[in-house]
């Protein structure tokens, strides 16, 4: 049995936003049982934003969330911080319209996080738990969910470029595997869409230290990836994030092909829709979180 988890104590980041280009300031503090994930948007009269697929509003180019027209985005990379740590509960103040990039990875939320410490509250967390397949497609994009005895994605990305072509990896979610092997791996982009991003107001505080750039042949950030497969590592980080949205861990197999956010979100909403295909589990057979991360309140 896996109980719920919230954070030992608050933590306090601040960093640039990479749609907006605002500098933003973020305190994370612990929750009760049953609260969930819940955004708090300080410079807008604490307007609350829950972290649910019903608050899903935009899915161009990261996952936005809005309550009362008041908006958070790029909430992805924060959100897979939470669940790949198991984090289930917790209030996120924030002062401004989007989570700060970092580095573009998880990184910096899953240290803050060890370093705040994790703690287990009085009640166990509930799991959807995958009966029969799921599947959406759109185009040559598919992604799919599949009965499994734990918590897998595997994900295939291609694009026709010099750097990388085709990637494939498929990852046992666990809280390690997830600090080890996806938690570095940072957002990537093309160097010829920035100006076509920048004229429609986003990746204003994009910039070689917050982004893998590709330019026509070659990674313009040089030699310097975390991983050899770093881009797919990082489009299953977007997966984990954007599956946490579903508002209960997913005890299932999740198989994409050159998806994003917004076939994510579209799965998800199916899998609401398709009662007879899940159930709700309390006790499956999980991982348990990474040794001396987790303290008892």
């Amino acid at each position: 049995m896996r109980l719920q988890n919230t954070l030992k104590k608050e933590i306090t980041i601040s960093g640039q936003g990479l749609h907006t280009g605002n500098n933003i300031n973020m305190q994370i503090n612990p929750a009760p049982r049953d609260t969930g994930i819940v955004f708090i948007r300080t410079d807008k009269g604490n307007i609350y934003v829950k972290a649910g697929i019903n608050s899903v509003v935009d899915t161009t180019f990261a996952t936005t969330l809005a309550s009362e027209g008041v908006k958070i985005g790029t909430v992805e990379h924060l959100l897979a911080a939470f669940s790949g740590l198991n984090i289930d509960n917790a209030y996120v103040e924030i002062d401004g319209p989007e989570v700060p990039i970092m580095d573009g990875s998880a990184l910096p939320f899953v240290k803050k996080i060890v370093e705040a410490g994790i703690a287990k509250q009085a009640k166990p967390i509930s799991f959807i738990r995958i009966l029969e397949p799921i599947v959406v497609s759109e185009g040559q994009s598919q992604i799919a969910v599949t009965p499994y005895e734990g918590t897998r994605i595997t994900y295939r990305l291609f694009y026709t470029h010099p750097a990388f072509g085709e990637q494939k990896l498929a990852v046992d979610i666990t809280s390690m595997k997830f600090i080890k092997e996806l938690a570095p791996a940072r957002t990537f982009g093309f160097l010829r869409d920035v100006e076509m991003l920048r004229s429609r107001g986003l990746a204003k505080g994009g910039s070689l230290d917050n982004a893998i750039v590709l330019g026509e042949k070659e990674v313009i950030n040089g030699n310097q990836l975390r991983f050899k497969d770093e881009f797919v590592r990082h489009k299953i980080l977007d997966a984990v994030g954007d599956i946490a949205l579903i508002g209960f861990p997913l005890y299932g197999h999740i198989i994409a092909n050159k998806s994003g956010h917004t076939l994510h979100v579209k799965l998800l909403r199916k899998i609401l829709s398709s009662r007879n295909s899940w159930e709700y589990v309390s006790e499956p057979a999980v991982m348990p979180l990474a040794s001396g991360l987790v303290a008892q309140v």
